[in-house]
């Protein structure tokens, strides 16, 4: 991704905040899709990528430098995304092009995933693009080789106009339900296993927003009040993520 595809704003512009806003609120939908990515034998995205808000303070206090850049090789934890930086900053002088870096969900900006030539997020993108001629337009659409649709009609997931279903659960979390029964049949201790910050499967799947996947888990023991290392549970992370339909099953 070239730098041509970096978008700088004074920060103060309400509709690119409104941008950020809507891309905070459904990066969840992203990392659902990248969870499903990372455990697919072929890869179904043509790319994946977040926009995150870099700063460097200056001499003048409250005015720091600020650009917006994009990270790929994502990572998140529910409330950290992780990556490596793929733009070279035009004035920060605190980080480069290939840095690993992370951010709170706060400071994110956008997201963007493409398959099969499709552009799913994009907020910020698709919010330049209402700004082009159609002229503009086609020319952007080329230099990215995207086909971003209609920028008022942005699209979250794939199949969501033929199966609006897929924006509460992902078609693979129900496909592969009776293969996940059978691999914590054949790998119990995977249940109750925490990793190095105490996450369990049972919170990843949750972050992950799969249901019937988080149904399964409760079904074979799992234990919904096991916390991280900081102290959150899976409820906790439905909540923070307002994933509505996991909400009821960790409530009880």
């Amino acid at each position: 991704m070239e730098e041509k595809h970096i978008f700088y704003s004074e920060g103060d512009d309400p509709a690119m905040l409104g941008a950020f806003k809507k891309a905070q609120e459904t990066f969840k939908y992203c990392w659902r899709e990248l969870s499903w990515e990372s455990r697919r034998i072929v890869p179904a995205l043509d790319f994946a990528c977040v926009k995150i808000a870099f700063s460097e303070e200056t001499g003048t206090p409250g005015k720091p430098i600020v650009e917006y850049m994009w990270v790929n090789e994502i990572s998140f934890d529910g409330e950290t995304v992780r990556g490596v930086l793929i733009n070279e900053p035009d004035r920060l002088q605190n980080v480069k092009n290939g840095d690993y870096v992370e951010a709170p969900l706060s400071r994110i900006c956008d997201w963007l995933l493409a398959t099969e030539g499709k552009s799913y997020g994009g907020f910020t993108v698709q919010l330049l693009r209402s700004g082009m001629s159609p002229e503009e337009r086609q020319q952007h659409d080329e230099a990215w080789d995207l086909d971003f649709g209609d920028y008022n009609d942005i699209q979250l997931v794939r199949g969501q106009k033929e199966h609006p279903g897929n924006l509460t659960e992902h078609p693979m979390s129900v496909n592969m339900k009776d293969s996940f029964i059978s691999f914590l049949q054949q790998h119990p201790s995977e249940i109750t296993q925490q990793d190095d910050a105490g996450y369990t499967l049972l919170h990843k799947e949750t972050i992950a927003g799969n249901k019937t996947i988080v149904e399964v888990l409760l079904e074979a023991g799992a234990d919904k009040n096991a916390k991280t290392l900081d102290g959150k549970t899976a409820l906790d992370f439905a909540r923070q993520l307002n994933w509505e339909h996991i909400i009821p099953l960790l409530s009880h």
